[in-house]
């Protein structure tokens, strides 16, 4: 299955009341060329714990002023430049939604992904 942040976004606007939104902000993490040390990466490999991806979600819906809080992570190999993490989150005011989609991505990566880095290896 592929899922796009658009698809996402048609989600929250068909299953939420779009009278309690007035803005939804996206995350599309990537895989990048490098690691946060700056070596080389290869590919990641991504698995998800679905019990604690349910968790966090639920736990960022219940945030003063969200409507709504989606997320995707691409599980399995995933070469650079490939989607791994997608988050939408709607909400009323931006004061509200941006730091609730900030700590979504961040409780994820911490409590639901498990990634493992290839890293390129030089001859």
């Amino acid at each position: 299955m592929s899922m796009k942040l658009a698809d996402l976004v048609e989600k929250i606007k068909q299953e939420t009341d779009i009278a309690k939104v007035g803005m939804i902000v996206c995350h599309n993490g990537v895989v990048r060329g490098t690691t946060r040390d700056g070596i080389q990466a290869e590919y990641l490999e991504i698995s998800v714990d679905a019990s604690a991806m349910h968790k966090v979600l639920e736990d960022m819906r219940r945030e003063p002023g969200i409507a709504a809080v989606e997320a995707y992570i691409h599980t399995g190999r995933r070469n650079l430049g490939d989607d791994v993490m997608l988050v939408a989150v709607a909400g009323d005011i931006r004061e509200n939604v941006f730091p609730v989609l900030e700590r979504t991505v961040n409780r994820l990566k911490s409590e639901a992904v498990h990634k493992m880095e290839k890293t390129v290896v030089e001859a």
